[in-house]
């Protein structure tokens, strides 16, 4: 058996680097978009298109891969994903406009969705049962790990185009930084695809396909002859099963039986976006920049927001099964709330003025003496901060150098600011993170699950889309402040339902659950 449980973990490992490049795609373009903001003289809206559309595109890839996979296999459609991946982070390096850059990075989200969907679909039809859901968290753990690795590589790259290391100015670090930034997923994802070469198929999709002597002598391999056989009589009764069964419209989701169960689930897929999780992770050094501490240091300060969502993740897969999913909740977004209440306090007492001395320490292309009229005067909000700037300097040196005119002119506690992105990451990888997907898989009914969980995750993925979309816009029009006050305010909302209404499924059957919120 020890044999057999190599196997499984190995190859759980390998289809699970799907995750890896998940997760590093996603984050990557946090240390991307200052740059491109530039060099591509892109308005906010655009820049938030430039993150989003990764996700637009992978919500698609939601939709497709599922039924797509059951028509060709899930080896090949990983295989595809794969592909993908590679390709968009070679055309995402090289891209000479905007637009081209977003058609690669959506290329890309097709991959991120198939990913998302195929690879824990795969883990779970191999592994048995008693290892299916560690090596499935798998996934999920490797998805947190591209995070980090994400947010590291891209401070490294930046370190090394501000080094004097003559192999990395001769690699053109400094010059071509985002694109090294972008580029460097191709290696992994070169990597994903060959691995996957030496994966078999899914057996359980090989018996579905009439195929059982195949799917037989992987069964075997991993679980023995005799269980391999008793598995292959279960598989061919659940498919005698479900060709009685009647496809489920989606008018049945509708149903006044499921509205509370429903009611739960959009709930909850909103509440775990519209926090700002994805404006964290898609715009980590962005933020850390407002508070003035430059670039260097809100990259460095990026890697910790990856190492606190690691570790909070595999705290939350440790406790989810003893404090239950309720408490957990309870826990996390009372912690949301707290960090983006601190945000909001830490960006709001902050102001901002230059001085005789500052203004001497800006870069050279600033011409200081653009700046005399405001010498000595102070703002209270970053908002009214940038458009003074705006109006004394040019639209562009503003862009390139904002930044340094900050750092130049804020007074705050930088340390607030890391604090609470800091305790934001950590409450929401303990709770809202995990747990969303763990309560769909348990509070909608067994005939309507498949369903239910993709109308719920669709919701969740558009409400994401959304909220990267207009970040960069609202910190433009609204200030930092104000725009961590909403996510703060959203998240109490969230609380108050998951007090009143969300209901505890620690130790209860899918059957017990049916029984008490479908009525």
């Amino acid at each position: 058996m020890e044999v057999n449980k190599r196997y499984v973990i190995f190859v759980s490992l390998v289809v699970a680097l799907g995750g890896f490049l998940m997760g590093f795609d996603a984050s990557v373009i946090s240390g991307v978009v200052k740059f491109i903001e530039i060099e591509f003289d892109l308005s906010k809206l655009e820049l938030g298109w430039a993150v989003s559309s990764l996700t637009l595109s992978a919500t698609l890839a939601m939709m497709l891969a599922g039924p797509l996979s059951d028509r060709y296999g899930r080896k090949p459609l990983l295989q595809i994903s794969a592909i993908l991946y590679l390709i968009s982070a070679i055309t995402s390096a090289i891209a000479p406009t905007f637009w081209f850059l977003v058609a690669a990075r959506m290329l890309g989200g097709f991959g991120v969705g198939a990913s998302l969907i195929l690879a824990p679909m795969y883990i779970a039809e191999i592994s048995p049962a008693k290892l299916r859901g560690t090596m499935v968290s798998f996934n999920q753990l490797n998805i947190v790990i591209g995070i980090s690795v994400a947010f590291f590589t891209n401070y490294l790259i930046l370190q090394l185009g501000n080094s004097e290391l003559g192999w990395a100015q001769s690699l053109k670090f400094d010059a071509y930084n985002w694109r090294w930034m972008l580029g460097l997923e191709s290696f992994p994802a070169l990597f994903y695809f060959l691995s996957l070469l030496v994966v078999p198929e899914s057996p359980r999709w090989l018996v579905m396909k009439g195929d059982e002597i195949a799917g037989l002598s992987i069964l075997s391999r991993v679980n023995g002859q005799t269980k391999a056989g008793e598995e292959i009589r279960a598989i061919r009764a659940s498919m005698t099963s479900h060709v009685e069964k009647k496809k489920v419209p989606i008018s049945s989701l509708f149903k006044p039986a499921l509205k509370l169960v429903l009611l739960i689930g959009v709930v909850i897929a909103i509440l775990q976006q519209i926090t700002g999780i994805n404006s964290v992770f898609f715009y980590a050094p962005m933020i850390f920049e407002q508070s003035g501490i430059g670039t260097d240091a809100s990259f460095s300060q990026a890697i910790l927001v990856g190492l606190t969502n690691l570790v909070f993740t595999v705290l939350a897969m440790l406790l989810i099964d003893k404090l239950g999913r309720k408490p957990l909740l309870v826990v996390g977004v009372t912690g949301i709330a707290l960090a983006m209440f601190l945000l909001a306090y830490g960006f709001g007492t902050a102001t901002y003025k230059l001085t005789d001395e500052s203004i001497k320490e800006l870069p050279e292309a600033i011409s200081q003496e653009s700046l005399t009229a405001l010498i000595d005067k102070s703002f209270d909000s970053d908002v009214a901060f940038k458009e003074a700037l705006a109006k004394q300097l040019d639209a562009q040196i503003v862009k390139e150098h904002e930044s340094a005119l900050i750092t130049a002119a804020i007074k705050m506690n930088p340390y607030l600011i890391l604090i609470g992105i800091i305790g934001f990451v950590a409450s929401f990888a303990v709770s809202l993170g995990p747990v969303m997907w763990v309560m769909f898989s348990e509070l909608f009914p067994n005939w309507i699950r498949g369903l239910a969980i993709s109308f719920a995750g669709f919701i969740n993925s558009a409400i994401s889309f959304l909220v990267q979309l207009v970040f960069p816009w609202e910190l433009a029009n609204f200030g930092s402040a104000t725009t961590f006050m909403i996510y703060g305010i959203f998240a109490v909302a969230g609380l108050v339902f998951i007090f009143t209404i969300v209901p505890e499924t620690k130790g209860k059957s899918l059957e017990e659950l049916e029984k008490i919120l479908v009525k």
